[in-house]
């Protein structure tokens, strides 16, 4: 499961969506974010999700590899249906058993909710792998910069919310050798029920846990060795600018969106 996590690494490339100004990426996906809690129709998800595997050609990355990030949140995905699907009362009853009911309204729910969420982990995946952490974060911070006049630390926050999504792999490598040196000291984590395999992962928090200040640490010695001081005189090496990349993939995504609030009209 830990080497099906996706999220928070880097595939360098060279397609337009690689070349495009984090801004812009940070923009459209934050808009396709709203958009999908917007839709309610199954053309409308079906729509986005040719819209999405589009994306994910144009970027050329496997669409494999994207798919193998849903693996980890298969348990979620399964949870969320189910609950919204026997929660939601309607009218149009399709099974009756006892005191469990399915109306066709809550089958209809929870597979929103389902597609809902792997359309989010999709598009997260596409904003990660496209965007290096670099240039998330002066993304991050030149989108939020108005707000430093409110007191608010822009730079700094921008800085932990890229800091943490690229610890994300490394702290996962680092779980997989923990895991694989106990299982060579007779550690079991397969065997036994849903509970017996989460008491067995309890041990691997504590090495996790040090190893993870141990590499925060680092990190903040490194950074002051190198003078880091925050946004205080901080000058870049690439300066973000918007490009022609830039217009065209943003007439692309809006002329997209109007194409499936048309679909959400004529079918309301």
């Amino acid at each position: 499961m830990l080497k099906n996590i996706t999220i928070g690494q880097f595939f360098p490339g060279d397609s337009i969506i690689h070349r495009m100004d984090p801004r812009t990426k940070l923009i459209l996906v934050f808009s396709f974010v709203v958009g999908i809690f917007l839709v309610k129709s199954f053309l409308g998800y079906a729509l986005i999700g040719i819209y999405i595997m589009l994306v994910i050609a144009v970027c050329k990355i496997s669409f494999k590899y994207m798919l193998k990030g849903l693996r980890p949140i298969f348990i979620i995905l399964l949870f969320t249906f189910v609950i919204n699907t026997l929660m939601t009362p309607g009218e149009t009853l399709l099974f009756s058993w006892r005191k469990i009911t399915i109306y066709e309204e809550g089958l209809r729910i929870g597979f929103y909710f389902a597609v809902r969420l792997i359309l989010l982990v999709l598009g997260s995946q596409i904003l990660t792998l496209t965007t290096s952490p670099l240039a998330l974060t002066d993304g991050l911070e030149t989108l939020f910069k108005p707000l430093q006049k409110i007191g608010l630390p822009v730079h700094e926050l921008a800085m932990m919310m890229t800091i943490a999504l690229r610890f994300i792999p490394t702290l996962l490598t680092e779980t997989d050798k923990i895991m694989k040196a106990q299982m060579s000291r007779g550690a079991d984590f397969e065997s036994g029920n849903l509970i017996s395999r989460a008491k067995s992962l309890v041990p691997v928090m504590v090495p996790l846990f040090i190893s993870a200040f141990r590499r925060a640490d680092d990190l903040a010695l490194a950074m002051e060795a190198r003078c880091y001081r925050g946004s205080e005189g901080r000058t870049r090496m690439k300066k973000l600018r918007f490009t022609g990349v830039d217009l065209f993939t943003t007439f692309a995504f809006l002329f997209f969106a109007a194409s499936v609030a048309a679909v959400q009209i004529v079918l309301g």
